[in-house]
């Protein structure tokens, strides 16, 4: 027994509604949808109505089964459960299916943007341990929650969504590494024996090993001097397990004074002292000079500058307008 042919019905309204002629195709489909849901989206002032009416005329014209049984049968065939019954798909869902979620809201909004919250700004003071080992932290943070009673309508759009806890690591000072990116630096004195002669010592690293640093054979390390070490540096961001290089700057202690027999072993067994160009006539004829200390040449730059100014200040206070010099009185 055969059941009987659905009743036709109006099968015209959704190409209306879109814009478009029964024989557009589905690039045609998309256009009209993409033109006509801009203009009626809720957000942009649109009829909310007519924004869900589009979304529904889309959605069953852009399936061929749906197409299909709406050209033959009309609309009352799909609400009669022909084609997987009728459409309630969300009209922002297909909206954001174009256009992506962030474009005039999403399905959840039900037409209306979601605000958002402010962000926290935590500051957190953290160790050179702790960025280059890792480290978990417990904090303690207050913040406001919508209230259950009104739901935040009395004091938010009950739509808003809760801002993020933005933690901005501030690194602590250390007392003997530097940390510049990727990279550690670290100070270190030799003596001039160790310098001329070679050393070893140990560096103690931010992760409590032991390293022992020494120099080669035969090296000579000279003031000022710069040493790397690869791969024990600071790991490198969202690569973990690769690491930046380790500095040793290089400082040599010389000593303040050397006596007449050190002097002596020094010459045995350094380079010559280069020949002196000058005879000894010309040597005499010379004026004889003393050198000073100077401890910090910045600041003495600095106090010599600021010394300047001040005369160049007091020699301006001594004169009057004109030329006229200033006439001090002596009281009686």
């Amino acid at each position: 027994m055969f059941g009987r042919a659905p009743k036709k019905s109006d099968n015209t309204k959704y190409y209306e509604i879109l814009g478009v002629p029964k024989s557009a195709s589905q690039d045609d489909l998309k256009k009209a949808y993409r033109k006509a849901a801009i203009k009626n989206h809720p957000d942009k002032g649109g009829d909310p109505e007519k924004f869900k009416e589009l979304a529904q005329a889309y959605e069953v014209l852009s399936d061929p089964e749906k197409r299909e049984i709406y050209d033959q049968y009309g609309e009352d065939a799909l609400k009669e459960g022909m084609g997987g019954g009728r459409s309630h798909a969300d009209p922002f869902d297909i909206f954001s299916s174009f256009f992506g979620p962030s474009f005039g809201g999403g399905g959840s909004s039900r037409g209306r943007r979601q605000r958002r919250g402010e962000d926290v700004i935590h500051p957190l003071k953290v160790s050179l341990e702790d960025l280059y080992n890792g480290t978990s932290k417990k904090l303690s943070l207050s913040r406001n929650v919508i209230c259950s009673k009104c739901k935040g309508v009395l004091y938010l759009q009950p739509d808003t969504v809760t801002g993020d806890i933005v933690f901005v690591l501030q690194q602590k000072e250390h007392s003997k590494f530097v940390r510049k990116g990727d990279d550690l630096f670290y100070e270190h004195t030799l003596s001039l024996t160790e310098a001329l002669c070679g050393f070893q010592f140990v560096l103690t690293h931010l992760d409590n090993r032991q390293l022992l640093i020494k120099s080669n054979p035969g090296e000579v390390v000279k003031p000022d001097q710069f040493k790397a070490i690869n791969d024990e540096g600071m790991p490198m961001y969202q690569r973990p397990f690769m690491k930046g290089r380790l500095y040793i700057h290089f400082t040599v202690d010389f000593p303040d004074s050397l006596g007449p027999e050190q002097c002596k072993a020094l010459e045995a067994v350094l380079p010559p002292k280069p020949a002196s160009q000058l005879t000894e006539m010309e040597i005499d004829e010379c004026e004889e000079t003393t050198m000073h200390d100077v401890h910090n040449i910045d600041d003495e730059m600095r106090r010599k500058a600021a010394q300047a100014a001040q005369e160049a200040y007091e020699e301006d206070d001594d004169e009057m307008p004109g030329g006229a010099q200033r006439v001090q009185c002596a009281q009686q």
